[in-house]
């Protein structure tokens, strides 16, 4: 099992890395922007500059999977993202839910290996 989650945490690192830094550095085609709904939000997140934040977050969490440092805190700051990518995926564009399944799997892998450190999160009184 460790192994499987030493690859999931790879895996999610680089994914995130790598789709982070195509935020800044675009040297992956996207394809043509969405129409209707779908695009409109992707125009507001890059007319607000939003959308830096995010690719910034998904630097920041990616480097800290790949590095094995602060893996819960990576995990805190990457599952919004994967809600919002899942959400969107879901509402506006389905023609890239498979990816976002994957990544929302190997998340759940991760944070089930890392559980232990992530409990203190769910207490219900502090």
């Amino acid at each position: 099992m460790k192994t499987v989650i030493l690859i999931a945490r790879l895996l999610l690192g680089l994914i995130f890395v790598v789709f982070g830094l195509n935020g800044f550095l675009n040297f992956l085609s996207m394809g043509p922007m969405p129409t209707g709904l779908a695009g409109q939000f992707i125009g507001a997140l890059f007319q607000s500059h939003y959308y830096f934040v995010v690719a910034g977050l998904q630097i920041v969490g990616g480097l800290l999977l790949l590095v094995n440092r602060f893996v819960p805190l990576a995990l805190v700051l990457l599952g919004p993202v994967i809600v919002n990518i899942l959400l969107y995926h879901l509402f506006l564009n389905p023609a890239g839910i498979a990816l976002a399944l994957l990544v929302t799997i190997l998340w759940f892998i991760v944070f089930y290996g890392h559980r232990q450190y992530l409990s203190g999160i769910f207490v219900q009184r502090a």
